[in-house]
Order: structure tokens, then C-alpha cells, then sequence
């Protein structure tokens, strides 16, 4: 053994590589997403003259039009376009979270009855065609800054956008907006700040209001509401964009089936036939207005969005007064367009260049109310200004020489040949259509086969574009893959080294260990195979979608071979050691309810994307109703607190100090339970002043007694220590073995880390029943009651003999806690409402902060299980022949490593998985979000490895001050 030991790493040494790894590990996951997620490529400037004449046309493409008063450019612009003026003023609103399917009704049906009672007027301009809708597609990620963006830029914009959507910066693209305001018109802003962010200055009237705060539902609209008695009888202004949030915050507080959705839903309505009343009686005076009404997204069942589901990209995208009726397109409901074909339709109806980096389509039933000729020219505009874009992309492209014979040709060939002869088919047809201009003859079909081949020709580009790969930087991408696997190999090879060092002598001190060696590496065996098979699912995008069923299954699994185990070696130990019964006994009752309460916990959402329509438990209380869902609160709060408060008492005894930590945590349980009482529903959030104060109160003193809890105990231990060691001399005693001392050291850190480790695990339960949605605290309770049990189970299997199968166990139970508290690898599923509890104000920081911990709730409290697991593990055995300079890697080298070494493996094999499916099909919508996830737990877990680390570190240092043997103090 002392061979052994000697031949090991030291501490300092061990640590040093752990900390080395991790940094390579963070180092190389942030080159790999700046890598894989660049700022999406934009082509520079903007879009002027030059786009009113084709591509290779090199007049007038130097010609600078920065120098031209804006009502000049507007007068040019209006000349080179060729298009009539058909609009002075636009007011565009957008309903935020509002879905396609609540105005127009899904699938060619007409929408739910409660919907169309809720907005009558709206629903009469539909049927009467005063008014045409379209489901309007938008792109993942389905947040508001990024879809913004795609209605003013017709571009998509980068992946990442998700990120900045909290922390909005100013639009550098060319984009709707600005051309607007560069022609003079003045623009008028009310409602979310987010446009604010984009075009800071283009606003010559705003009021913006937090898109962030989703608590509140109705002041948030009333702010945007207030203004239009005054603002829209002035005949000042030339653009107004009122942006109403409350809609998507009722959808993140209740979900799709509130109750405040309803009159919600008839407060818009009656804005709409507010404006458009007003609008027809000022088109005489102020000139005509057309009112565009607008979604960013949609909005999942419970409310959410973020993701790729129909419910989450179902925007809207609404037309009034287009003409006074159009009755072609009366009750056409289910035409469904691309959110990017907005900025292009709206750039022709108010003669502006098409963006430069659009690749969105003119949405044709929009121009109706203009002539054949005019259309045609419309589409002629959208068409070169795509090839200009397709010309950036494909350099070997050349349009030039097209025939002059006016022949439609069959397309075929290269990327290249094909859009020309796309291109050069409507481009003759067009010239068909302008020779036969003095005859009648053929002329209509001459202008539909025309339309057709222009469409084909835009709908073709667009979507190349649209899933065009952006080049990444292949280096980069190699060197972050590199770091992220070398990480991964320091890791597991500490782990085996450690494996391999530790002593398995003591597990004599239980049980035999030839009463067990056809088992004795069975569960070893399966958590590497189940890890390394896991990592290779997750190249399947269906597995992706549906990962906690994995979860479920590995975990389960993993626990019955325990059960086997315990069951195997019952026998043996009553035959051999009946004195051991009662541990055997407790390894399976402890194992068999670790299964039953997985069970449970499997039941109770049904997490994933394809499966979330079928029951479980949590669906089962929403329909009895908000009465039984605070009583199932109450019950999870009764059971965390006499679980976590009989879990300190066990050493009372020992130390009395215990007692003031437990009768302070009653305060801040009682705090809780009051505000559940008080403020929570199932349905609604309360924002009210009571509320916000109630939660910040539990925060300080949850904040308080944790951070308490850790920096003093360990001085109570250390002061009674002193007082022992007062009265009986022992740490000075000569005739007392180092190994001795070493093992009452190790006795009074195990304590000290029992207290803080409980201590934690209860404030961060109870903080978690005041983020978590009501439905989702019980999984709370019974998550705590597995920490007890594979404590339980741990305490009993004696010395350091397989630890890191026990905290195997501990990481994978905190995974399937991930899934079963209602989460997925779908953005959608991210608690936004929760984030801002106890917040007065919006602040990027806290919201972000709250929201990290309610989605990774689970795996943390795992991870902070991990203090206890120490505790309840006689690691002395590793001390052997060794001193105390040991002590510290023998307590942190398993339940620090196997956590960072099993997501490094996951890590590494995911960020290969996302680099091999980077021009799949799903690597937006399905890979993309899953990686974006393993990135944050990987935070998770570094960021819970640290607090184990230096609290254990902390402990030892303190009440280690005055307990090492002489010729080893510091």
C-alpha cells in the first residue's frame, strides 16, 4: 500500500491538472461556438439606385445618393422603381407571441370559437376581404430580437441571436427601417425597447417599455395603448410601430388555454378597430394608411417558444387596407408565407430598395390591387436583387447572355447554370408579355405564366440561400474539437489513476470480498458502456428530441444492477456476518425505493417534443384544477422540510450547534410556504409589490444562512475540537499515531461537511419551490428523497470500495431529475416567467442568473449532494502509510472527477456529433439547441464541482489549523 500510494500523484499536483483540464475544456467549447455560430455574413452597405436596375447593369452603381435631401432620394426612388405610390403612412403592429392559428385557423380549418369570439372586428375585415392574412414561417430561434430582425432585413440572422436577444444590440445590416428613414420619412416607436436597441436615432417620437418584465400583462400595453388618441390624429408622422408584450407574457405565465388570453386577445381586437376606424377617416385628409399586424413568433401549449415547432414559428402576418375590398382573397386564410418576405412586400408597397442581404419573396396576393404590369415589374426588382445576393455566394455565376429568342428552356445542370436559366425563363417570358403589351391576344395567360416563373425563379433562391451553410472557419473549429478532446482524455486519465491507487482493503471492514466476484465489476462495466452508447445515440436526431427517455432507461437499469448486487450479497453477509444484516438490509430497501420513486418521477411530465400530448401526472392536477395544485405545493414543502430538518438531526447529538442551524431554516422555510400560500397560482404570476418583497426576503436569508453555514460551522467544529483537545492533550501527545490523529481530523470534517452539505440542499430546495412552476414542486420533494437514499445506500457499502459508481449514480439520478422537472432539449421549454420572481426592475444579470438555476435546478442539487456523499465515506483507508497531505485528494479526487469526467466524454462526442450533422436537415432546429444546452451544463457542472471543491477545501483548512501532526503544520 505504501508502494502504492507513493507512486501516486501528490495533491498539488492532482489539482493542478483537474484545473488545467477544465480551463483547455472551457477554452475549447468557446472556440468550437464562435466557430460553428459566427455573426451571420453580411454584404456591406446598403441598398440604393443600383438596385433598381439588374446586376450586371454597371450604371449608376458608383453613383453616391448620400449627398440628395431625403425628399429628393424619395422622388428618385419613386422614378427608378416604376411602381405606383400607393401608401403615405404605415402603422405596423406587432402582437408579441401571437399565433397564426388564433386568427386564421390551422390546417384550412377556421380557428377555436373562443378565439373568434374574442376578436369579432378583425374576423369581419377577414371575411370581407377588407383585410388578408398569412401564417408567416419564422426561422429558429424563435425569439423577438431575431425575428425582428428578419421582418426589417429579410435576412436570417445567426444562431446566437438567441444570446443577444437579452442584450440587444444596434442593427448594422441593411433593413426596411432605415430606408424608410432615409427618405424622409418620420418614424414614431411605442411599446418594447428592443427597437430602440436595433435603430437607436431613427426615432423621432418613442416610449418603450421592457420586453423582459413578463409579469406584468397589462400596464405593458396600456403604455402603448395611451398614446393612440393623440398620435394618430397628428399628421406628423409617416411610421408608427406599436409593439404590444402582453399577449406573450400571459402565454409565459399560463400557457396557450389562460384565462387572461381571452380578453387579452379581445383588448387587441378592439386596438385594431381603434386604429383602422381612425385610418379611414383620415385617408382623405393625411393620405392613405395601410395597416400591417404582425407576430414575431408563436407560442408553444405552455406558452413558451424558442424552438422550431409549428406552434413556435406560426406567425402572423396581417394587411389591412390594401384596398377597400378584395373579394379574390375574401376568407383564403391558410396561405403561409416566409417571415423574411415581409421586408421585400413592404419595401415595394412604399417604393424603397429591397434590403441587401434580403432573401425573402414578395408575397404576390399583397400587390393584387396593382396592375399586371406593375407586378411584374415588382418581381422583376425581387429577382435582382436576389441574383446579387446569389452572385456574392456563387462567384462563378453570370447571368449576362441570356437568350434573346425568347425560349423557355428546361433547367438543369450545375447550381449556377440553374438559377440562370430560372432567371432567363422569366425574364423572357416578361419580354413576351411586353411585346404582345398592344395586343389583347394571349395576354392574361402570357402574364400567369410570366408571375409562375418569376415565382419559381424567387422561391428557388430563397431557399437556397435560406439553408445556405455559412462558411465556417474549419482551424478554429478543429483547434476547439482538439482542446475539448484532450480535456476530455487528462480527465479520464486522472480517473483511472485515481481508480487504480485507491485502496479496496477496508471493504473488508464489511463485507468479504470473495462473497461477491462475479459482481464485482458489473455496474463498473455498464455506467462505461451506457456513457459511451449514450454519446453515440445522440447522433440521431430523434434520440435528440427524446433524450430523457435514454436517461430514464440507463438510470433504471443502473439501479436494478445495484438491486441484484444488494440482493446477491444478503445471503452471504446473514451466513457470514449477522451482525451486517441491518446494513445489507438498508443497501436494498434504499436501492428498491430509489426505483419506485424514479418511477414516480418518470410519470410525471412527459418531457421531449414528439410525446409532451400524453398524460402524466402533472397534466392530471392542471385539469383538477388550482386548488389541488396547491395542495400538492404545501405537501412538497412539508416533506422537503421534515426531510432536510430530520437529515440534520441524526448528529445533533454530537454537535449541538446543529440546533441553531435548523431552527434558522425554519424562517425562510416559513417564508416560502407563506408566499405559496399567498402569491403563487398555477395560472397567473403575481407582480404586485407584496410578492416581489415576499421573494426577495427568502433570497437574503436563504442567501445568508448558506453562506453562513459554510464559512462558520467548520469554527464551531474547530472551537470544540480545541476544547477536546484542551482536556486531553491528544494532538500533542507523543504516544498517539499520526494515523490516529488523522482519522479524528477526518471524523470532524465529515461532520462539518454533513451539516453544510444538508444546510445547502435545503435552501436550495426551498428556493427552488418558489422559482419552479407550482405543478413541478413535488418532483422537488422526491428528488431531495433520492439524495437520502443513495446516501443512505452509500453510508453502508463502507470504505472508498467503487465511490465512483456511487457518484455515477448521483450524476445520472440528476439528469433524469433535468427531464423529469418538465425540460427538454427544446428552447421552448425554458422557464422565462420564473426568472423574474422577486425582481422589481428587468436586469440582464439576475433574470439570467434565476433562469440558469431553475433550468439546471436538478443536476445542481446533485452536484451539491456531493458534500454529503463525502461525509458518509471513510476514505481513511486511502490514508494508510500516507499523511495527511492525502486527506484532501482522497475526499474530492472521485466526487470531483467523475462529474467533470463524464461530461467531458459527453461534451467531446456531442461537439463531433454537431460538426459531422452541420448541413443536416434538423442542425438548426434539433442538434443546434441540444448543444447549446450541453454548453450550459457544462457551466453547471464546473460551476457545482467549484462549490464542492472549495467548500471540502475551506473545511479542511480550518479545522485542520491545529490537527496535523507535528513536523506537518503549515
Amino acid at each position: 500500500m505504501d508502494h502504492k500510494m507513493n507512486h501516486s500523484l501528490s495533491c498539488s499536483r492532482f489539482t493542478t491538472l483537474t484545473v488545467a483540464a477544465v480551463l483547455i475544456q472551457l477554452v475549447g467549447l468557446s472556440l468550437f461556438i464562435f466557430g460553428f455560430f459566427p455573426i451571420k455574413p453580411a454584404l456591406s452597405g446598403i441598398s440604393g439606385p443600383e438596385s433598381f436596375r439588374p446586376p450586371w447593369d454597371d450604371v449608376g452603381k458608383n453613383r453616391s445618393v448620400a449627398a440628395l435631401p431625403p425628399e429628393q432620394l424619395r422622388r428618385l426612388y419613386q422614378e427608378l422603381s416604376e411602381l405606383p405610390s400607393s401608401f403615405d403612412r404605415l402603422i405596423l403592429m406587432v402582437i408579441d407571441g401571437l399565433p397564426a392559428e388564433f386568427i386564421l385557423g390551422k390546417d384550412g380549418d377556421h380557428p377555436k370559437k373562443a378565439f373568434v369570439e374574442a376578436m369579432p372586428y378583425t374576423q369581419t375585415l377577414l371575411s370581407t376581404g377588407v383585410a388578408v392574412g398569412f401564417h408567416a414561417k419564422a426561422a429558429p430561434p424563435t425569439v423577438t430580437m431575431p425575428c425582428l430582425k428578419a421582418m426589417v432585413s429579410g435576412a436570417i440572422p445567426g444562431y446566437l441571436d438567441v444570446v443577444y436577444n437579452f442584450n440587444t444590440q444596434a442593427l448594422q445590416d441593411d433593413n426596411i427601417i432605415g430606408q424608410l428613414f432615409r427618405t424622409g420619412r418620420k418614424i414614431w416607436m411605442f411599446g418594447d425597447d428592443t427597437w430602440l436597441k436595433l435603430f437607436p436615432g431613427l426615432f423621432t417620437r418613442t416610449d418603450g417599455v421592457s420586453s423582459f418584465f413578463v409579469k406584468d400583462t397589462v400596464e405593458v400595453d396600456r403604455n402603448v395603448s395611451r398614446h393612440l388618441g393623440d398620435e394618430l390624429m397628428r399628421d406628423d408622422w409617416d411610421i408608427m410601430i406599436l409593439h404590444y408584450l402582453g399577449l406573450d407574457h400571459v402565454g409565459h405565465i399560463g400557457g396557450r388555454k389562460s384565462v387572461l388570453m381571452a380578453p387579452k386577445l379581445k383588448e387587441m381586437d378592439e386596438v385594431i378597430e381603434r386604429i383602422h376606424s381612425t385610418s379611414q377617416m383620415q385617408d382623405e385628409d393625411k393620405g392613405r394608411t395601410l395597416l400591417v399586424i404582425v407576430s414575431d413568433h408563436g407560442m408553444t401549449e405552455d406558452g413558451n417558444h424558442g424552438g422550431s415547432s409549428y406552434e413556435e414559428t406560426d406567425s402572423l402576418a396581417l394587411f389591412i387596407g390594401l384596398k377597400d375590398q378584395m373579394h379574390g382573397l375574401a376568407g383564403q386564410q391558410s396561405i403561409t408565407v416566409d417571415q423574411v418576405d415581409i421586408a421585400p412586400t413592404l419595401a415595394a408597397l412604399f417604393n424603397v430598395p429591397i434590403p441587401k442581404n434580403n432573401i425573402g419573396v414578395l408575397i404576390q396576393d399583397t400587390l393584387d390591387f396593382m396592375s399586371e404590369e406593375q407586378q411584374l415589374r415588382a418581381m422583376e426588382l425581387n429577382s435582382w436583387q436576389l441574383l446579387s445576393l446569389l452572385q456574392v455566394q456563387l462567384p462563378g455565376m453570370r447571368c449576362i447572355n441570356f437568350n434573346k429568342e425568347l425560349v423557355v428552356s428546361k433547367c438543369s445542370g450545375s447550381v449556377e447554370k440553374k438559377f440562370c436559366c430560372l432567371y432567363q425563363n422569366a425574364a423572357a417570358l416578361h419580354r413576351s408579355w411586353v411585346s404582345k403589351k398592344m395586343s389583347m391576344s394571349n395576354r392574361r395567360k402570357d402574364y400567369i405564366r410570366a408571375a409562375a416563373a418569376y415565382h419559381e425563379f424567387l422561391k428557388t433562391a430563397s431557399e437556397w440561400l435560406a439553408r445556405r451553410v455559412t462558411d465556417k472557419p474549419v482551424g478554429l473549429l478543429a483547434l476547439g474539437v482538439s482542446a475539448m478532446l484532450l480535456s476530455s482524455v487528462i480527465l479520464l486519465g486522472l480517473l483511472f489513476h485515481l481508480n487504480k491507487a485507491v485502496s479496496i482493503e477496508g471493504e473488508a471492514n464489511l463485507l468479504k470480498r470473495e462473497s461477491r466476484p462475479h459482481l464485482r465489476g458489473l455496474d463498473e462495466f455498464f455506467i462505461v458502456v451506457a456513457t459511451v452508447g449514450h454519446a453515440i445515440s445522440m447522433g440521431s436526431s430523434s434520440m435528440v428530441e427524446e433524450e430523457q427517455y435514454n436517461w430514464h432507461f440507463l438510470t433504471s437499469t443502473l439501479c436494478l444492477l445495484l438491486l441484484r448486487e444488494a440482493l446477491q450479497v444478503f445471503p452471504a453477509v446473514r451466513m457470514q456476518h449477522p451482525s451486517h444484516n441491518e446494513r445489507a438490509g438498508c443497501q436494498f430497501y434504499s436501492v428498491l425505493a430509489l426505483i419506485i420513486s424514479g418511477r414516480i418521477m418518470r410519470g410525471w411530465h412527459q418531457g421531449g417534443v414528439n410525446w409532451t400530448n400524453l398524460p402524466d401526472i402533472s397534466k392530471w392536477l392542471e385539469l383538477r384544477g388550482n386548488e389541488y395544485v396547491k395542495y400538492t405545493q404545501i405537501v412538497a414543502f412539508v416533506l422537503v422540510m421534515s426531510l432536510g430538518l430530520f437529515a440534520l438531526s441524526l448528529i445533533w447529538k454530537r454537535i449541538k450547534e446543529v440546533l441553531a442551524i435548523m431552527f434558522s431554516l425554519l424562517v425562510p422555510g416559513l417564508l416560502v410556504l407563506k408566499h405559496v400560500i399567498e402569491f403563487q397560482d398555477n395560472t397567473v404570476t403575481s407582480s404586485g409589490s407584496g410578492a416581489t418583497l415576499s421573494a426577495q426576503k427568502i433570497y437574503t436569508t436563504l442567501m445568508i444562512i448558506s453562506v453562513g453555514t459554510i464559512v462558520a460551522f467548520p469554527w464551531f467544529v474547530l472551537t470544540k475540537k480545541n476544547k477536546n483537545s484542551s482536556s486531553c492533550s491528544i494532538s500533542s501527545s507523543t504516544s498517539v499515531p499520526s494515523n490516529a490523529i488523522m482519522k479524528v481530523l477526518l471524523h470532524e470534517i465529515r461532520d462539518s461537511l454533513y451539516v453544510i452539505g444538508w444546510a445547502l440542499l435545503l435552501c436550495w430546495c426551498l428556493v427552488q419551490l418558489l422559482l419552479q412552476q407550482p405543478v413541478s414542486s413535488m418532483p422537488i420533494s422526491i428528488l431531495l428523497f433520492q439524495i437520502y437514499l443513495i446516501m443512505l445506500y452509500s453510508s453502508t457499502t463502507g470504505p472508498p470500495y467503487k465511490q465512483w459508481v456511487e457518484v455515477s449514480t448521483l450524476y445520472y439520478l440528476g439528469m433524469v431529475g433535468h427531464y423529469s422537472m418538465g425540460n427538454s432539449n427544446a428552447l421552448a421549454t425554458i422557464d422565462v416567467a420564473g426568472a423574474f420572481i422577486g425582481t422589481s426592475s428587468y436586469s440582464t444579470l439576475v433574470s439570467g442568473i434565476l433562469m440558469f438555476m431553475i433550468t439546471y435546478a436538478s443536476p445542481m442539487l446533485f452536484l451539491l449532494s456531493i458534500l454529503v456523499h463525502i461525509s458518509v465515506k471513510d476514505v481513511s483507508v486511502a490514508l494508510q502509510g500516507s499523511d495527511s497531505r492525502q486527506l484532501l485528494k482522497a475526499m474530492l479526487g472521485f466526487p470531483c472527477l467523475v462529474p467533470l469526467g463524464l461530461n467531458s466524454v459527453l461534451l467531446a462526442a456531442y461537439t463531433i456529433v454537431l460538426l459531422l450533422m452541420r448541413n443536416h436537415l434538423f442542425v438548426w432546429s434539433v442538434f443546434s439547441p441540444k448543444f447549446l444546452y450541453v454548453a450550459a451544463a457544462t457551466v453547471c457542472i464546473d460551476v457545482g464541482v467549484f462549490i464542492v471543491a472549495a467548500t471540502v477545501t475551506y473545511a479542511y483548512a480550518i479545522i485542520a489549523s491545529t490537527g496535523k501532526p507535528k513536523g506537518q503544520q503549515a
